[in-house]
């Protein structure tokens, strides 16, 4: 895999700061039941990569004695750690909103039976990627087979009260572009999404979030092995947008990686790019005081455009909707 942390270190991405912590993003892990090719991860069923339950402890105990009001879990599939379901009890009578960045196949993996119903019985809301409406275009990016399970998976939320309108039960579903340009407007593939998957298959969802690939690990990669990673880095500098800087979500949450390490976002913990305490060390959960955060310097690189072009990008969707 090309390496592409070298192309980025060097930027003009102008500097920001942090402002109020509200959301944790706990990285479970790297391994994954599937090896989608826009992957930033780089996650797959081979990856070994799991957070410990002493780890999982530090983070609750950060949690209990903080002003957090999220708890976002990713991965890989966050699902497969083990310590998963504790995570989530736990976190849930500390009074944190949980969000589960599923990929719906999981739920029909051997030894996932009842994580449907055990989301649901948590009020877990559902961050689901769905690539696309098209079985061809998400099995092309996701694997073969991707489609079908991933409807059948959202049949099955939406039969537990996921994503009806009478119900309190979120799920919201993701797109990637398939290649090297910008997510297409939020609002309008939104109203897509809604009419065909209901017509089609009777499905329902709360919101679609449109997110920008990252030039980064996998993707990254594929854009250097085809040449056209310099092409891909200058589309999102051509539209840039200073109004983004204002939401990013780096100026909120803090990435936790699987071992407890903390970074200013998931794209920079699969750079390496760690955040760092006065004395130039890795900084990590079960050390970690709340001042010390307040108005901290965001570690840059030029992948931050990303996150900044046309009308935005967070792991909650478009910034500019």
């Amino acid at each position: 895999m090309h390496a592409t942390l070298p192309l980025l270190e060097v930027t003009d991405f102008p500097a920001i700061q942090r402002g109020k912590l509200d959301t944790l993003q706990v990285n479970l892990g790297y391994r994954c039941n599937q090896q989608c090719l826009h992957c930033h991860v780089n996650a797959g069923p081979k990856r070994k990569e799991n957070m410990t339950r002493e780890t999982v402890d530090q983070i609750l105990s950060f949690i209990k004695n903080s002003n957090v009001k999220k708890v976002d879990l990713t991965g890989g599939a966050p699902e497969m750690n083990p310590n998963f379901r504790y995570f989530v009890e736990s976190a849930r009578k500390l009074g944190m909103h949980i969000i589960d960045r599923c990929n719906l196949t999981i739920l029909e993996e051997p030894g996932q039976e009842g994580l449907a119903e055990f989301i649901a019985e948590n009020q877990v809301e559902v961050v689901a990627s769905l690539p696309c409406y098209s079985q061809e275009n998400v099995d092309s990016q996701r694997g073969k087979g991707v489609f079908e399970a991933s409807i059948r998976g959202l049949k099955k939320l939406n039969s537990l009260g996921y994503g009806k309108e009478e119900s309190s039960l979120m799920i919201n579903l993701v797109y990637n572009p398939t290649g090297p340009f910008l997510p297409p407007s939020q609002i309008e593939l939104q109203q897509n999404f809604k009419e065909i998957l209901k017509k089609e298959f009777d499905i329902e969802f709360n919101q679609l979030f449109t997110i920008t690939n990252m030039p980064i690990k996998r993707f990254g990669s594929m854009l250097i092995s085809k040449g056209e990673f310099n092409g891909y880095m200058q589309l999102l500098r051509d539209n840039y947008s200073e109004a983004n800087l204002n939401t990013v979500m780096c100026r909120n949450l803090v990435s936790v990686d699987w071992n407890g390490y903390l970074f200013d976002c998931d794209f920079n913990q699969m750079l390496g790019l760690p955040m760092m305490n006065e004395q130039r060390k890795k900084m990590h959960i079960s050390t970690l005081s709340k001042p010390e955060l307040d108005n901290k310097s965001i570690v840059i690189a030029d992948h931050c455009y990303g996150c900044t072009a046309g009308q935005g990008s967070s792991c909650g969707g478009a910034l500019e909707v």
